[in-house]
C-alpha cells in the first residue's frame, strides 16, 4: 500500500506576511479524502523567519507520531508555538454546534418560563418572513429585518425572543470547511462555464452565486454588476386601495463607496482570469487523457464526447494545484470582511475563523443597523455583507407588534422557505421536521391565491404523520389579491380559501385515514388566518383594509400566546399486538426503495424521473463531505423517516381494542398521536445513523469514481447503501433485515409504552 506523504511551503495571500500552505493529513477535504489544503498566517514578513517555520512544520508532517492531539503539549516544547498551533487547532476544528453557541448567549425560553415557541414553515415567495416581520414591528422601509425576496432568502435560522430589557443579539456562523466546500463548488461551476464558452457575465455569475442559491459569494466580495437600475428596490402597487404614502427608505450611508466598489471589481477581475487559465488548464489535460476534442467529432459521438468531458471535468479542476490556491486566496478574501465589524464582540476559533458574534444595546435603531450585515441582501451593500456565511441568528429584546397592547411572550423561528415541488408526497427536510418536538405551533405559511400546492400538502401529511396536528396553523397571505366576480365580500373570500383547504384534506385521506382527516377538518377553521398586505407598513394601512388586518393579526397572536396550554390528557388508551409491525416496516421500506432506484436509473417507477448524474453527484459529494445529508430535492434522510413514520401511523391508528371507547374522535387522536410523536423522534436518529453516519465509507468511495460509467458505478454503490440501511424484510429474512426490522420495532413497541398505551402480544420477535 502505497503511504501519502505530506509537505508544506511558503506562500504570499492577501494576508500581510508570509502563509503556510499544507494539506492535514486528520483532516478529510470537502469530497472526504484525506488531507484537507489549509492555509495559515505565519506572523512575519521575514522570509528566513518563515523558511524555518516552514522546515518545522515539514518535520512534523513527515514524523506520523506527531498526528495525534494528545502529542500536543510535546509539540510545544519542540515546535514553534505558531507552528503546533495551525497543526494541532485543525484536528477538531469547527465542530462545535451552532446551536449550543447561540443557546450559551441567549437560552431559548419555553413553555416552563411561559413562552409559546412558533415555527414557521412555508414556500419560497409565501411570505412566511413578511408576516415575521409584522410580529416584530420590523419595518418594511426602515428595518428591513429579517430581508424578503421573491427568491430563496431565509438561509439561516431566526431565532426572535420577545422580552423586556436591551437588544441583544447572537450571530453563528457556517464553519470553515462548509464554507471552502461552498467556494469549490462555485469555481467549478465557473470553469464548467468556461468550458462551455460562455461569456465573462456568465461565468461571473456561476461563480458568484451557488447553483442553489443559498450561498452567495456576490454578497460577500461584491457583485459584477454593481450598479442598479434604479436608487431603490422596485415595489409592486398593493391592492388596498386605503393605503397612506409610505416614507422612510434605505439608510444610504451603510451603502458600499465607490472605491470600495471599483476595488471589489478589480479583484473579481483577477478572480476571473485565474478561473479562465485553470479551465483551460484542465480541459488541455482532460482531453490529452482521454483523447478527446470534442470540437473533432460530430452528431452522437460529439455529445457523448461531451458528457464524458463534463463528467471527468471537476476532477480534472480540482486536481490542479492552481485550484487549491484560488480557493485558499477567494477565502482570504472572505475571511477579510469579517474585518469590517467594528461594533460587538466576535468571537473566532484558534484558527481565526469567526465564532460568534454577540452585540447588546438599549437602542432599537442601533441594534438593527448592526444585524443587518449579517442578514440583509440589499444590493448598495454588496462587498461587506456576511449574509452567505452566518447559520444562525437569535435575537431577544421588545420586538413586540404594534397592533396589540401588551408584549405577547412569544419565540419565533423562521428558517429556509420549502421548494416547489410537483409532488405532495416529496419529503419535509429534517432540518424542519426535527423541530417540530421543539415548539408549540407549527405556522404553515401559504399564498391564498391558489389552491394548496404540493410542499403545504407535504407538511400537512408531515405533520399528521409524525403526531403534531394539534400544532398546526395556517396563515394565509395575498388574501387581499383574490378576486372574482362571486368573491366580493370578506366572508365570500374566506369561504373561498376554505374551501380549497377541506379540497386539499380530502386529498389526503388515502394518506390519513378518514377519521384523522374529520378530526383536522373539524377545528381547522379556528386554526387559519387571512392576511393581506403582510409586507406594507401596518401602520399606514387605513380604514376597513387596516382595521381587518390588525383584528386578525390580534386573533394569529393570541393563538400563539394560548398554544402553551396544556391540553387536557386523553383518559382512553390505546392496545396494539406488534406483530404487525412487520408489515409497517415492509411497506414503508418498498416505498423508500422503489423511487430511489428510479432517480438512480436503475428502475422505473410512476411519477419519478431518472436525476441528472450531476445532482446524484452533488449529493453524494455532500454526504461524503459531511456538509449536509440533502442536496436539493434529493432528501434520503428525510425520506426514510418520512416513509417509515406513514406506515407506522397507519398501524398505529388502527389498535387492536381500547382501555375504555374513546370519548369522541379527538380523544382518540389525542392517544395516538402522543406515541407517534416518540416514533417520529427516534425514527430521525435512526435514519441518519443508518444512512449517512453508519455508511460514510461508503459514501466516500462512491464520491471518488470517476471515468467512463462512474454515473452507473456510483448509482449501483447508492443503492447498495440503501439496501444495507433499510433492508426489505420478506419470508427469508437476512440477518440485515432481520436487525433492521428489530430496531424499528424496538422503536415503535418503547413509543407505545412510553405513551401510556399497552401491548396485548410479545409477537415473535424480541424487542
Amino acid at each position: 500500500m502505497t503511504t501519502t506523504t505530506y509537505s508544506a511551503s511558503k506562500s504570499r495571500s492577501n494576508r500581510p506576511g508570509w502563509s503556510v500552505s499544507f494539506r492535514h493529513p486528520l483532516r478529510s477535504d470537502t469530497r472526504g479524502r484525506p488531507g484537507l489544503k489549509m492555509r495559515r498566517g505565519l506572523g512575519t514578513t521575514d522570509e528566513d523567519e518563515a523558511d524555518r517555520l516552514v522546515e518545522e512544520m515539514n518535520d512534523l508532517l513527515a514524523d506520523r507520531s506527531w498526528w495525534n492531539a494528545n502529542r500536543r503539549s510535546e509539540a510545544k516544547r519542540r515546535f514553534s508555538r505558531i507552528v503546533v498551533d495551525a497543526f494541532y487547532d485543525e484536528i477538531q476544528a469547527g465542530r462545535e454546534d451552532s446551536e449550543s453557541l447561540r443557546e450559551e448567549s441567549i437560552p431559548l425560553p419555553g413553555h416552563e418560563q411561559g413562552f409559546s415557541r412558533v415555527l414557521f414553515v412555508g414556500t419560497t415567495g409565501a411570505g412566511k418572513t413578511s408576516l415575521l416581520r409584522q410580529l416584530i414591528d420590523s419595518d418594511p422601509d426602515r428595518d428591513r429585518f429579517p430581508s424578503t425576496a421573491p427568491a430563496k432568502t431565509t438561509i439561516a435560522d431566526i431565532e426572535v425572543v420577545q422580552n423586556e430589557g436591551d437588544y441583544r443579539a447572537a450571530v453563528t456562523f457556517f464553519t470553515e470547511f462548509q464554507v471552502q466546500s461552498s467556494i469549490e463548488e462555485c469555481i467549478v461551476d465557473s470553469c464548467l462555464a468556461t468550458l462551455d464558452r460562455q461569456p465573462i457575465d456568465k461565468v461571473a455569475e456561476r461563480f458568484l452565486n451557488h447553483r442553489d442559491q443559498k450561498f452567495r459569494l456576490s454578497y460577500v466580495l461584491g457583485g459584477w454588476n454593481q450598479d442598479h437600475p434604479s436608487g431603490k428596490n422596485d415595489e409592486d402597487e398593493f391592492s388596498f386601495d386605503t393605503e397612506t404614502e409610505a416614507t422612510g427608505g434605505g439608510q444610504d450611508d451603510d451603502a458600499v463607496t465607490v472605491s470600495e466598489q471599483s476595488a471589489n471589481r478589480g479583484a473579481l477581475q483577477g478572480f476571473l482570469e485565474r478561473i479562465k487559465g485553470l479551465a483551460e488548464s484542465a480541459k488541455q489535460r482532460l482531453s490529452n487523457d482521454l483523447g478527446i476534442e470534442p470540437g473533432d467529432t460530430s452528431g452522437g459521438d460529439r455529445e457523448a464526447a461531451k458528457e464524458l468531458m463534463e463528467e471527468n471535468f471537476e476532477e480534472y479542476v480540482v486536481g490542479e494545484e492552481l485550484f487549491q490556491e484560488l480557493v485558499q486566496d477567494v477565502l482570504d478574501c472572505v475571511r477579510e470582511r469579517f474585518n469590517f465589524i467594528n461594533e460587538g464582540s466576535l468571537e473566532r476559533y484558534r484558527s481565526g475563523w469567526p465564532k460568534r458574534w454577540t452585540f447588546e444595546t438599549a437602542e432599537r435603531g442601533q441594534f438593527i443597523a448592526q444585524i443587518r450585515w449579517f442578514s440583509s441582501n440589499d444590493w448598495r451593500q454588496f462587498g461587506r455583507l456576511l449574509t452567505p456565511l452566518v447559520d444562525g441568528i437569535r435575537v431577544r429584546g421588545p420586538l413586540f407588534p404594534s397592533f396589540v397592547e401588551m408584549g405577547p411572550q412569544l419565540v419565533l423561528i423562521d428558517g429556509q422557505g420549502l421548494g416547489h415541488t410537483p409532488d405532495s408526497s416529496s419529503s419535509v427536510t429534517t432540518h424542519i421536521t426535527r423541530r417540530f418536538d421543539q415548539v408549540n405551533v407549527i405556522l404553515l405559511v401559504d399564498n391564498a391565491q391558489q389552491p394548496m400546492q404540493a410542499a403545504p400538502l407535504s407538511v400537512l401529511r408531515t405533520v399528521a404523520h409524525s403526531g403534531h396536528s394539534e400544532k398546526l396553523a395556517v396563515a394565509f397571505t395575498h388574501f387581499d389579491q383574490i378576486k372574482g366576480p362571486n368573491l366580493r365580500t370578506l366572508s365570500d373570500k374566506r369561504g373561498h380559501v376554505m374551501a380549497s383547504v377541506l379540497n386539499a384534506l380530502s386529498n389526503l385521506r388515502d394518506d390519513l385515514g378518514m377519521s384523522f382527516v374529520r378530526n383536522i377538518e373539524h377545528g381547522i377553521d379556528a386554526r387559519c388566518f387571512m392576511l393581506g398586505g403582510v409586507d406594507r407598513n401596518l401602520g399606514r394601512l387605513q380604514g376597513r383594509a387596516g382595521e381587518y388586518m390588525r383584528k386578525e393579526l390580534q386573533v394569529l397572536v393570541r393563538f400563539c400566546t394560548d398554544a402553551i396550554l396544556p391540553p387536557k390528557p386523553p383518559e382512553a388508551s390505546p392496545s396494539y399486538d406488534p406483530s404487525g409491525i412487520p408489515f409497517a416496516v415492509q411497506d414503508a421500506v418498498s416505498n423508500f426503495q422503489a423511487p430511489w432506484l428510479a432517480r438512480l436509473g436503475l428502475a422505473s417507477h410512476e411519477g419519478v424521473r431518472k436525476e441528472h448524474w450531476t445532482r446524484v453527484k452533488a449529493l453524494n459529494h455532500r454526504i461524503a463531505g459531511e456538509l449536509d445529508d440533502e442536496y436539493d430535492t434529493l432528501k434520503p434522510v428525510a425520506d426514510l423517516v418520512a416513509r417509515l413514520n406513514e406506515a407506522v401511523f397507519r398501524f398505529l391508528d388502527v389498535p387492536v381494542s381500547w382501555t375504555r371507547e374513546p370519548a369522541d374522535e379527538q380523544e382518540r387522536q389525542a392517544a395516538i398521536a402522543g406515541i407517534q410523536r416518540v416514533v417520529s423522534s427516534e425514527v430521525h436518529k435512526l435514519a441518519l445513523r443508518r444512512i449517512v453516519e453508519s455508511h460514510l465509507a461508503e459514501w466516500r468511495a462512491a464520491n471518488d469514481f470517476r471515468g467512463r460509467g462512474s454515473t452507473f458505478v456510483r448509482a449501483r454503490a447508492i443503492r447498495e447503501i440503501y439496501d444495507d440501511a433499510a433492508p426489505l424484510p420478506d419470508a427469508i429474512m437476512p440477518p440485515p433485515s432481520k436487525r433492521f426490522l428489530a430496531e424499528v420495532r424496538h422503536i415503535v413497541v418503547n413509543a407505545i409504552r412510553t405513551g401510556g398505551g399497552e401491548i396485548v402480544s410479545e409477537g415473535t420477535l424480541d424487542d
